[in-house]
Parts: structure tokens; C-alpha cells; sequence
């Protein structure tokens, strides 16, 4: 009989309830029960705020560790890494890189299993690249951005063993059309991401499929009040999830919180963006081929382009928070909301039946431990 983990927590938000001096019962990896008061012979965080782990579907690496070029091993040492910021489960992302490049990342993370107890769980692959438009690219190589291809997607498929889980795409390229009805066959979801597109190709798109804007206003067509483009189809459609980099770098404040008010923060969705160089100092990194230059924790090409980000979620958590003034809703945007994105119903979600995944918080929202599928993989203590 699987044995039970019992944890006792001051405040418990599942995240869209709030229960005070509950009770958390794991077995076999998933949640068995909550119960509205303490239970003996547990261990005790009754000083903690419990949450879902945090869920990162856009995160290039961290630590020193790059998804493009990273083997089995760097990957499982990033799934590790991330738990001590809250990340219960992600999506490693890929940049515009050679085909080859790309078709090794898949096939690694179609062999690869990481359903905890080594870190946070990889739930399939993001390939932000190649299928952009060269004129919105910003750190993306350009000597291989190429058209969409159903060929070759159909190819990277294959190779991830069915675990490629999203796919970036400007709408306005030739072949867009042909390739978001394949992957969403597939089920495969589709991201409108680095796109010079109008307002009406936009909209095409969306009705084809597409379901989410990669980190909204940047890597896209400028708004504008006679030509609102991709920002405004995103916004409108209550079926697209809104990726929010919250750093306040990529995004004014007022600008985060104008997309959480137009949009409805409950299919806003924040993610990291995270290069290699995320918890490193200062320096010169490299990001798909290209030069990155970090200061003061800003990363940047040499022409002056963002360059990804060093965000990670806590920080995000509580940039949001800070602007929201909902934690409840600040929680559920790193959690519930981007697992629903791309259909993982039991993730980002604490109640019978979700995935043990949890983060401990303090007071500050800072992270003490984070557990997945029950297994307690970071701890301050």
C-alpha cells in the first residue's frame, strides 16, 4: 500500500480557494485529500503558505545550463534546478537553431523521463524557432529562420515520441496555415510569436488554431490605433492564452497590468523567458549562435535586443502580485493557468486527483521547499 505523506501548512491555496491551518495528505504522487485543519503526526510548515508548484511553459535554461545545447543529463540537472524556485513542472524551449540541433532536442526529450523525484517534470517540448519572421526575430539567429514546413514539424513529431507540446509560428508566412492545422491534429498547440502579422491574419490564425501569444508586445507588429495587429486579436479572443514576461523589463507595469485587466488575469499566463544566464553574474553568454551581453541582470544582443530574460518564477510571482494584489490569482497565473494552456489538468492545482506538486512559501512569497509527486526536492531547512 502506498505509503502517506501528511503536511500540515498555515494556509493552503489550491490556488483559487484559501483555506487556513489545513492539512495536505500525498499518496502515490498525487493529492489523496485536504483536510480545513491540522493533522497529527505530520510535518508540520504551519508557518507556510502551500501552493501548486509553479508551472514554466518558456524557459530557454537557467544555471548555466542551455536548452539547445543541453544533453540528457544538463536537462535533468535544470529540472533539478528549477525546484528552488518554485517550478514543479516546464517546457524546455528552443530557440531558431539548424534542423539537426532541433531534431537532437526532440529526440532527447522524447527518450528522456522525468516524472519527479529528480526534479521538476518536463512535460514535452516548446520550439519557439524556426518558423518566425525574420523582420520581428529579436535574439533569434536569423541565418536559420526558414517557412513553416509540415515536413519537417512532422519530423521533429516523430522524434519527440509525441511530446513536442507547442510550437511557435508568424501567422502572416507562407505555409503558416498548413502547418497550425497539422500540429493542432496533432495536438500540438500553437503560439503566434515573432510575427510582423496584421489584425486579419491574426484572426485567420486564431480561428485555425493558435492558442496562445508568445510574450505578448515583444516580437510583434507595434500597435497601432489604425492597425492593431497580433496584440489585439490576442487580446479579444478569449480562447488564446497571453504569455506575460513579468520582470517589468520586457513589459511596463502599467502595460502588465492594462493585459491582465483587458484580458482577464484567468488566461494570463506568466513564464520566465530564462536564458542560461539566469542566477549567473554579469557577462557575455551566448544564446543559438548569437552574442548575449548581461548587466545588471538585463541580457541583450550588441544591437540593443532583448535577449530572452533572467526572470525566474518566484520573482515573478511576486511581481505580478504586486500589481494584481490578488494571490490567489498571482499563484494561479504561474500555475493552474499555463498547465491548462497546453491540457495538463492535473497540474497547477491542489484538490484530490492533482499532482502532488507543491511549493512552500513564506510570508514574502519567498520559496522554502518545493515537492514533486510528493517528493520534497528543495528545502531551505
Amino acid at each position: 500500500m502506498p505509503q502517506t505523506l501528511v503536511l500540515n501548512f498555515g494556509e493552503v491555496y489550491t490556488p483559487f480557494h484559501r483555506l487556513k491551518e489545513a492539512s495536505i495528505y500525498v499518496e502515490g504522487g498525487v493529492v489523496k485529500k485536504i483536510k480545513p485543519y491540522w493533522a497529527e503526526n505530520a510535518e508540520n510548515y504551519k508557518e507556510y503558505i502551500a501552493a501548486p508548484a509553479y508551472v514554466d511553459t518558456h524557459t530557454h535554461g537557467c544555471c548555466g545550463i542551455d536548452v539547445n545545447t543541453a544533453k540528457d543529463r544538463d536537462l535533468v540537472k535544470l529540472a533539478r534546478e528549477l525546484t528552488r524556485f518554485g517550478v514543479g513542472a516546464f517546457v524546455p524551449t528552443t530557440v531558431t537553431a539548424p534542423h539537426e540541433e532541433l531534431l537532437r532536442m526532440c529526440e532527447i526529450v522524447g527518450s528522456l523521463e522525468t516524472s519527479g523525484g529528480e526534479g521538476a517534470e518536463i512535460l514535452g517540448l516548446h520550439l519557439e524557432g524556426p518558423y518566425i519572421n525574420p523582420e520581428k526575430r529579436g535574439a533569434q539567429n536569423p541565418e536559420f529562420i526558414r517557412k513553416p514546413s509540415v515536413a519537417e514539424f512532422e519530423e521533429y513529431y516523430r522524434a519527440s515520441k509525441g511530446k513536442l507540446l507547442i510550437v511557435d509560428v508568424a501567422p502572416e508566412l507562407e505555409g503558416s496555415s498548413e502547418l497550425i492545422r497539422e500540429a493542432r491534429l496533432r495536438g500540438v498547440h500553437v503560439g503566434m510569436g515573432h510575427t510582423n502579422a496584421t489584425y486579419e491574419e491574426a484572426v485567420r490564425a486564431i480561428a485555425l488554431g493558435c492558442d496562445r501569444a508568445v510574450h505578448i508586445f515583444n516580437g510583434m507588429r507595434v500597435f497601432h490605433h489604425r492597425e492593431p495587429g497580433v496584440v489585439l486579436a490576442a487580446l479579444e479572443s478569449p480562447q488564446v492564452y497571453i504569455e506575460i514576461i513579468a520582470d517589468f523589463i520586457h513589459l511596463h507595469p502599467a502595460t502588465v497590468r492594462f493585459v491582465t485587466n483587458f484580458a482577464g488575469w484567468h488566461r494570463v499566463m506568466l513564464v520566465t523567458d530564462s536564458i542560461s544566464a539566469s542566477m549567473l553574474p554579469d557577462g557575455v553568454y551566448n544564446l543559438g549562435g548569437l552574442k548575449v551581453i548581461v548587466e545588471k541582470g538585463v541580457a541583450r544582443l550588441e544591437n540593443g535586443s532583448l535577449a530572452g530574460s533572467t526572470l525566474t518564477m518566484d520573482r515573478a510571482v511576486r511581481n505580478i502580485y504586486s500589481l494584481v494584489g490578488d494571490l490567489g490569482a498571482a499563484l494561479a497565473m504561474a500555475s493552474y493557468i499555463p498547465a491548462r494552456s497546453v491540457d495538463k489538468n492535473s497540474y497547477g492545482c491542489l484538490a484530490p486527483g492533482c499532482a502532488a506538486n507543491i511549493v512552500v512559501l513564506n510570508r514574502d512569497l519567498g520559496v522554502e521547499a518545493t515537492f514533486v509527486r510528493g517528493e520534497k526536492i528543495f528545502s531551505r531547512r
